[in-house]
């Protein structure tokens, strides 16, 4: 089962880029977690636990940005930050193969190959998934952050 630590939902409305407006207001919907990597520190065979981290993930944030949208989501996205005592499997782990599923499922469909970014830093970094922006246009951009446990001395 996952530990969930933080749950963060976010909506930005894009009304100018670059100082030109746009022909369309842009909403984009960001959900984030904070999640307790069960793989830091140590070798695993199984990423099974991961893996289902990313689906009880993916059904708990999506309906709640979907809402946030002003219409159907015309592009989306996902990525995984993993702490400095994890691997860049564990963050693939979290957003493949199970985080597709719910993802499609709140949007109604989508066929094409949901883009990806995993990156493995120290705290606080910040990991953007793939986006494209599209006047009018609504976008999801789901980011998931797999952190380690706090080392105590």
């Amino acid at each position: 089962m996952v530990e969930i630590r933080k749950l963060i939902t976010m909506r930005e409305v894009i009304l100018a880029e670059l100082g030109v407006p746009a022909p369309r207001p842009v909403a984009r919907a960001v959900g984030m977690a904070a999640i307790v990597n069960p793989s830091a520190g140590r070798f695993v065979d199984d990423l099974r636990p991961l893996f289902e981290a990313g689906a009880v993930l993916g059904e708990r944030l999506m309906p709640e940005l979907v809402k946030l949208l002003d219409g159907p989501a015309v592009s989306y996205g996902k990525g995984a930050l993993v702490g400095v005592d994890g691997e860049m499997e564990h963050g693939g782990a979290c957003v493949h193969p199970m985080l597709g599923k719910p993802m499609r499922a709140a949007i109604g469909g989508g066929k094409a190959v949901i883009s990806s970014n995993v990156k493995v830093a120290a705290l606080p970094s910040m990991c953007r998934s793939a986006a494209k922006t599209t006047p009018g246009r609504s976008h999801i951009s789901t980011r998931l952050r797999c952190r380690s446990p706090t080392r105590r001395a």
